[in-house]
């Protein structure tokens, strides 16, 4: 029989760090962070990701393969908990604009728990210097070309609401990797009825466009604030989504 890990369990100084980082992880695996059948970040990305050794990751990995959380093989490990993949999310991805990286393409995505910009202070009804979660997306094609860089604001009922944001409030540095794309998917989960507003613009003298999504919930109180600015080199930029409704 499989060993399941004890992560509800209080955490003393007895417990040993690693047995705390694999329930920290084991909660990404289950809220999607990781979906089933894709490669979890490298020890490295990991180690900086918690805050540890990659000897204590190691050994983190190793409860969880015991577990039957994770497998591991040639190509690395993997998450192996059932649920939904990739390619089955029943929510559009975030950040608006994001995609899949191409070959020779570069994706970087980070968080930081800081002061939003102005404006998404505003309409997320944030009190001037209020720090909240600051989610970064950069992407550029192979030849350098089609950058996008996309800069969000979550509301605080996003993070009051939303368990899967509110754990990056303590482990924000903004240099480690941070993939929220199921960000939508945890919102809905946790009850909210998302209202998308996206209002596109070209930015005068350069060929750039600006993409500013606003969403807010059915009791419109607003949950986040995104501007996607996108490398445009063709005349129209055309964006379709859509939004299933929740059952």
């Amino acid at each position: 029989m499989a060993r399941t890990i004890p992560h509800d369990r209080s955490l003393t100084q007895v417990q040993p760090l690693y047995w705390r980082i694999a329930a920290e992880l084991l909660g990404e695996l289950r809220d999607g962070t990781v979906p089933p059948g894709e490669r979890l970040p490298g020890e490295r990305q990991l180690a900086e990701h918690f805050g540890v050794s990659r000897e204590t990751v190691r050994q983190a990995l190793e409860v969880l393969r015991r577990s039957g959380a994770v497998a591991t093989d040639r190509r690395g490990s993997h998450a192996t908990l059932p649920g939904l993949a990739v390619e089955t999310a029943t929510s559009p991805t975030f950040p608006v604009g994001a995609r899949s990286a191409g070959p020779g393409a570069a994706d970087r995505a980070t968080v930081a728990w800081e002061t939003p910009p102005p404006e998404h202070a505003e309409a997320l009804g944030l009190a001037p210097h209020r720090r909240t979660l600051v989610h970064r997306y950069e992407s550029t094609d192979a030849d350098g070309a089609g950058r996008r860089t996309a800069v969000t604001s979550f509301s605080a009922v996003a993070l009051a609401e939303v368990a899967e944001l509110a754990r990056y409030r303590d482990r924000t540095d903004a240099t480690g990797s941070a993939q929220l794309r199921r960000a939508y998917d945890w919102m809905r989960k946790a009850g909210l009825t998302l209202h998308h507003r996206d209002a596109i613009t070209r930015l005068p003298g350069a060929s750039t466009v600006r993409v500013t999504r606003r969403v807010h919930d059915q009791h419109a109180r607003p949950l986040e604030v995104t501007d996607l600015v996108v490398d445009a080199q063709q005349d129209a930029l055309v964006y379709e989504f859509t939004l299933p409704a929740a059952g």
